[in-house]
C-alpha cells in the first residue's frame, strides 16, 4: 500500500520546539517527534512498550523520552534504559526509532529499513533559506488518498476552473496551454506555457503589469513518492520569458508534500515562496494572503473526489491528454512499490537448501 523506503516530510521544523513533543500518524504508524536539549531532532514509535500509552503524552528528559504513565525512559534509539522502582530492565523493552533529518526548515523521516536511509535522497528546497524569497507554509489534513493530491498537482488544467477567484485566469488558456511532459527514472516534469493570456486575480492584486495580457509559465516537478514542486510566474507579453529572461515579472515557487496518514487521509504540507523585481510591499502581501485560499480550494475538490470514488466502488476512470503527467507519476510510484515488495519477499524467503552431493 505504501512505500516505506523513502523520505517523507513529517513536520515543519518549528512545529517541534526544544524539549517539545509532536505525535503524528504517518503511513498508518504512530510516530512521536521530539528535540533533545541541544535541539537534535529525533523520532520514536509513539507507543510505550509497557501499557501502550503514546509517548507523546510524556516529556523529554535530557536527550531521552519519559513515558507519562509509569515513567519508563527511552534513549534516542528507542531502548528502554530505566524502569522506575526496579533495577532490571526487560530485554524486550524497546520501541522503534526512525531516521530523521532536519533540512530546509523541515523534518524528514524514513519509515522503512534504516540501513537504506541516505540523506542525499531528500528533495532539497533552498527557497526556504534564501533571503531573496519570502515564504509562508501550512499543513492541511485532507481526507483523501495522497496520490489524488499528486494527481491534482500534476494536471493544472483544473486551475482555470477550480481557482477562478485566485490564480486561475481563463479556463481556455489553461486547457490550450503548450504542454510538454518528460520522465526520467527518478522524476517527472511537466512544462506549460500560456503566452498572451489574461493574468489571474491574485497576480493582478500583487503585481503591476505594463500590458493587458502576460506570458505565463508553469513548471511542475514530481519526485516520488510524494513531492511536487511548482514554479509559476508571468511577465509582460513579448519581454523574453520564453527565451529564459524572467526578470521584471512575478515569480512563485510552491512546494507540495503529500505524506500519507492512512489510505484515505493525508498530511498535506505546502509552502509558497515569492520574489519580485518591482512592486509595493502591500501588494506583495496580497499574494501571500491568497495562497491559503488557493490550497483550500484544492482541498474541497480532492476530498469530494475521494468521497465519490468510495461510493462508486472502483468504477474505471477515463484518461484524457492532460493526464500525461499524473500517469507518469503514478507509474514511478508503482515501480518503487514493486521494487520494495520484491526486496521484502527476497528477504523473507528461506535460503536454498544445500544440494546433496552424490557419492563418487
Amino acid at each position: 500500500m505504501f512505500i516505506y523506503n523513502a523520505w517523507y516530510m513529517g513536520a515543519w521544523a518549528d512545529e517541534v520546539k526544544p524539549l517539545g513533543l509532536l505525535g503524528r500518524v504517518l503511513l498508518e504508524l504512530p510516530v512521536v517527534f521530539y528535540r533533545t536539549e541541544d535541539g537534535t531532532a529525533l523520532a520514536l514509535e509513539d507507543r510505550c512498550c509497557h501499557r501502550a500509552l503514546p509517548l507523546s503524552h510524556g516529556c523529554v528528559v535530557g536527550d531521552q523520552l519519559q513515558c507519562g504513565y509509569h515513567g519508563l525512559v527511552y534513549d534516542r534509539k528507542g531502548v528502554c534504559v530505566k524502569v522506575p522502582g526496579q533495577e532490571r530492565v526487560p530485554a524486550q523493552a524497546k520501541v522503534r526509532s526512525y531516521p530523521v533529518v532536519e533540512q530546509d526548515e523541515m523534518f524528514w523521516i524514513w519509515m522503512g529499513d534504516p540501513a537504506l536511509a541516505d540523506p542525499a535522497l531528500i528533495v532539497r528546497h533552498p527557497w526556504h533559506t534564501d533571503p531573496a524569497w519570502v515564504w509562508i507554509k501550512d499543513r492541511y489534513s485532507i481526507n483523501a488518498n495522497y496520490q489524488l493530491i499528486t494527481d491534482n498537482l500534476m494536471d493544472l488544467t483544473h486551475v482555470g476552473y477550480v481557482h477562478q477567484r485566485t490564480i486561475g485566469g481563463t479556463p481556455q488558456a489553461h486547457s490550450e496551454a503548450e504542454t510538454q511532459t518528460t520522465r526520467s527514472e527518478t522524476s517527472v516534469k511537466v512544462t506549460r506555457w500560456m503566452p498572451n493570456s489574461v493574468p489571474p486575480p491574485a497576480y493582478v492584486a500583487a503585481f503591476k503589469f505594463n500590458t493587458a495580457t502576460v506570458d505565463r509559465w508553469m513548471e511542475i516537478d514530481f519526485f516520488p513518492p510524494a513531492a511536487v514542486r511548482i514554479h509559476t510566474g508571468a511577465k509582460d507579453v513579448n519581454t523574453g520569458a520564453r527565451e529564459g529572461d524572467r526578470s521584471g515579472g512575478i515569480a512563485f515557487v510552491g512546494l507540495n508534500l503529500q505524506t500519507p496518514e492512512t489510505a484515505k487521509s493525508t498530511h498535506y504540507f505546502w509552502s509558497g515562496a515569492r520574489t519580485y523585481e518591482v512592486g509595493e510591499p502591500e501588494l506583495r502581501a496580497k499574494l501571500l494572503t491568497s495562497l491559503p485560499a488557493t490550497f483550500a480550494e484544492d482541498k474541497v475538490v480532492v476530498e469530494a473526489q475521494q468521497a465519490s470514488l468510495d461510493r462508486e466502488g472502483g468504477v474505471p476512470l477515463v484518461m484524457i491528454a492532460s493526464d500525461a503527467g499524473l500517469v507518469h507519476a503514478r507509474r514511478l510510484v508503482a515501480s518503487m512499490l514493486e521494487n520494495e515488495t520484491q526486496l521484502k519477499e527476497a528477504a523473507a524467503k528461506p535460503p536454498d537448501a544445500r544440494p546433496v552431493q552424490e557419492p563418487t
